[in-house]
């Protein structure tokens, strides 16, 4: 499963940069080969300043080696013990693939998407696969909430009807910013230490998630395209920003693991829009686009 998952991760990363570079219509990848000193490596591919993107980033790691048992703890659900029989303080060998992905649009009208999909194991016979699509927008569209969601469903009714229901709200919990009391985004799909299925089902899963990250967010990106806006818009942009800075610095799950296992900075801290920002009490009013958004941000809806 390690080679097999690999491969999935690079041709993705290939096709998926490909339909980016498309939509964008300027810009390209930049393709930085990096390794790990304690044992593997990625490919890190980065477009800046392009005519829709102001970032997009498609990151691939493989990584092994060892790690200590809070970084194991720290990558996988609050609750599940995978450094069970181990004698304390030992470290635990592992092996780690996965594709990453962060792309923000310079127009306040087109939204943020996140992907990463992984496959862990360590070397106690131990395996789990993670993954998940999610979007955040700085303005509502519900058409568009419901072609993501429902493309989304799509997959996961096709392979279990329980899946969409229980990741969709899995991932309205994750991606909950605690500190303020709202989602960082509109959502999606969110799954982690899935091995009750036979290995080869969940990659199954993993790859038809892969294959529809382009279907379920292109034509929102296309139909957005050079839709005009204001400077208070693209503020308001910054400031929804800030708040995806926050999750990921201070809740992510995947930033944690990285930083406590030694990886590489650079590659971890992708996720990151290139600008931000903080106003002090910023409080949307109520009946305005921006505080119907809110409202989805502290209330999680149902789309399809």
């Amino acid at each position: 499963m390690r080679a097999k998952f690999e491969q999935l991760c690079r041709e993705f990363q290939n096709s998926i940069c490909s339909a980016i570079e498309e939509v964008d219509g300027e810009a390209t990848f930049l393709t930085d080969a990096w390794v790990r000193p304690g044992g593997g490596g990625g490919i890190s591919r980065v477009l800046s300043n392009g005519r829709v993107f102001e970032k997009a980033g498609v990151n691939l790691s493989v990584v092994y080696g060892s790690m200590p048992q809070e970084a194991l703890r720290a990558a996988t659900e609050r609750g599940v013990d995978r450094a069970k029989g181990l004698e304390p303080g030992a470290r635990v060998p592992f092996f780690a693939c996965g594709l990453s992905s962060v792309m923000h649009p310079k127009n306040p009208h087109q939204p943020t998407l996140h992907f990463n999909y992984r496959y862990f194991e360590t070397d106690g016979g131990v395996w789990w696969f993670g993954g998940g699509t999610d979007i955040t927008p700085s303005y509502l569209d519900e058409d568009d909430m419901k072609l993501f969601h429902g493309t989304l469903k799509e997959v996961c009714d096709s392979h279990d009807p329980e899946y969409y229901p229980r990741f969709k709200k899995w991932a309205d919990e994750y991606f909950f910013i605690k500190h303020r009391g709202e989602t960082r985004g509109l959502g999606g799909i969110f799954f982690d230490d899935q091995n009750d299925k036979d290995p080869e089902e969940h990659y199954a899963f993993a790859r038809d998630c892969l294959a529809a990250v382009t279907k379920a967010y292109v034509p929102i990106l296309a139909k957005h395209d050079n839709e005009p806006f204001t400077a208070a818009q693209k503020d308001w942009q910054q400031v929804r920003r800030g708040r995806y800075v926050e999750f990921n610095l201070v809740l992510d799950r995947g930033v944690r693991f990285g930083l406590t296992t030694a990886g590489r900075v650079e590659s971890i801290l992708m996720s990151l829009p290139e600008t931000a920002r903080w106003e002090y009490n910023t409080h949307p009013e109520p009946g305005t686009p921006e505080g119907e958004i809110m409202d989805a941000f502290m209330n999680p809806r149902e789309w399809v």
